[in-house]
């Protein structure tokens, strides 16, 4: 039974969606409250908006969990929200190098967070894709990946819902030790595309943890965005119908989308929380 050293404990979530209509957020707080319901966690849950109202959570807070979220990642550089954001970063980074500073701060990035980060740490390139990646895809553990903790459960491959127009690629290998990290996972390898392929998940260090996919989607709110007349057309004219009817099919697979679901998050939360109570074999 997890037994969190601090009482309440305290999440914060940030939310990068900037407003925009999204099945992100509700996934994130479903999991979280699903979990601290499941191990009798007394919880407090706080919400920040990052790109409108430019709200960043304190150091009070145990865990972070930072969203997805539109656009580019690249095109909000030398923003004021942005350089708050890596204001945070940079304070939870301090935070967890304090020899005095005990818990340590767990932080998890997907998607747009990600991507940010990556750009941050200069771990990668941060670039357009040449198309849209979106829908139902395997995601290929590195050595690093089939010995990570918050990817305990998984097969390999696993499945993600991707949706981005932006990808990160190229990795500085010596940048990545340097912080102590590894790639976890990748894109389906395809030596038949003359694309470079994408990180898919990255350990930054002991503390920080981000996928360039959304381990918090869920199958009903991916199905609802699937059933959109927009969405269902961009796949179509994409990919064709045959490509739509099967990521709606994939998404009924209980070992592929709600798998991930049910262990990425998850898994993370365990390990953040197990951190707290016994920082020697969690760290």
């Amino acid at each position: 039974m997890l037994k969190p050293i601090n009482n309440p404990l305290k999440i914060a979530v940030l939310d990068l969606y900037e407003g925009k209509p999204n099945q992100g957020m509700r996934c994130i707080k479903e999991i979280i409250n699903q979990w601290a319901e499941f191990y009798a966690i007394d919880l407090m849950l706080e919400v920040f908006e990052v790109r409108i109202n430019e709200s960043l959570p304190s150091l009070d807070y145990d865990i972070y969990i930072s969203s997805g979220g539109p656009g580019s990642p690249l095109e909000s550089e030398g923003s004021s929200w942005e350089n708050k954001y890596f204001d945070w970063l940079k304070s939870v980074e301090m935070w967890n190098a304090h020899s005095n500073h005990f818990p340590k701060k767990h932080a998890f990035f997907i998607c747009h967070s990600f991507q940010l980060v990556a750009r941050y740490y200069g771990i990668g390139q941060v670039c357009k894709r040449n198309s849209t990646a979106f829908g139902v895809f395997p995601i290929h553990m590195l050595e690093d990946g089939l010995q990570e903790v918050v990817f305990q459960g998984l097969k390999d491959p696993f499945y993600g819902v991707d949706s981005r127009d932006y990808q990160v690629i190229e990795p500085n290998h010596q940048k990545l030790r340097k912080l102590g990290g590894a790639i976890l996972a990748i894109e389906k390898n395809r030596p038949h595309v003359p694309f470079e392929r994408a990180i898919m998940s990255v350990r930054f260090n002991n503390y920080f943890l981000g996928t360039q996919f959304h381990p918090e989607a869920d199958a009903i709110g991916m199905g609802m965005y699937l059933q959109r007349t927009d969405k269902k057309e961009v796949v179509i004219e994409a990919h064709g119908e045959t490509k739509w009817k099967s990521m709606v099919e994939q998404l009924r697979d209980p070992e592929k989308i709600m798998w991930t679901y049910q262990h990425i998050l998850p898994n993370f939360l365990n390990n953040a929380v197990g951190a707290m109570a016994d920082p020697l074999i969690h760290s």
